[in-house]
């Protein structure tokens, strides 16, 4: 039996959601907006939500005309297509808290926290509390540290997670960024500095990728 769907450009996997708790994610990059949308109608068929990542408006704006329920979160290059009759499962409390070193690094750590969301958990932001004015960092530090899992999204030289990773008793997934000067080698020195953490308890996912530290967290998290 069959298992997935072929669309011819993409054999879509319906049956990822029964191994991996949730629904194949679109990845959105070096698509096409028709293709995009196609592979949505083919997912939400089988009364799945469905998650586009590395996205854009124009993507939106297609998938938009066949689903009412689409949503499009700018910062995060995502879309949502939620089933209307379904009402989301969140967490009550706070389960993730997401930190950036400047603002710089948003459009990562949002693709984390609407992730985060999309697969039911509730998240704490703490935005621009960066190694140059630690005093941000620890103004916040107990609200931080009431999180079961916490995203670090840092650039340049990525020493953030390794800061936060000898404050507190709880995982720490660090995540490098592109953003930083030509030294920074595109998040290469971030990603190294990350790598080389002497704070125990830091585990490190690839350059940009805030969807791949959310769902880390979300299966940290599970029962």
């Amino acid at each position: 039996m069959k298992h997935y769907e072929d669309l011819g450009f993409a054999k879509v996997d319906h049956q990822r959601i029964h191994r991996k708790g949730f629904p194949e994610v679109i990845f959105g990059q070096g698509k096409t907006p028709a293709q995009i949308a196609k592979i949505t109608t083919s997912i939400a068929a089988k009364r799945h939500d469905v998650l586009i990542t590395r996205t854009n408006r124009l993507a939106f704006l297609k998938v938009k005309k066949l689903f009412k329920s689409a949503r499009f979160y700018e910062t995060a290059g995502i879309i949502i297509v939620k089933q209307e009759q379904r009402t989301q499962n969140i967490k009550p409390s706070i389960r993730i808290a997401i930190i950036t070193a400047g603002t710089s690094d948003l459009p990562v750590a949002e693709e984390a926290a609407v992730t985060a969301e999309f697969l039911g958990e509730k998240v704490a932001r703490f935005y621009d509390v960066g190694v140059a004015g630690i005093h941000r960092l620890m103004k916040n530090l107990e609200a931080i540290q009431k999180a079961k899992v916490i995203i670090v999204v840092a650039g340049m030289e990525g020493a953030l997670p390794s800061v936060v990773g000898g404050l507190v008793d709880k995982p720490v997934i660090a995540v490098p960024t592109s953003i930083g000067y030509g030294a920074s080698f595109n998040g290469l020195s971030a990603l190294l500095t990350m790598m080389n953490s002497c704070a125990p308890g830091v585990a490190v996912v690839n350059i940009d990728n805030g969807f791949g530290a959310a769902v880390m967290a979300h299966y940290i998290l599970k029962p």
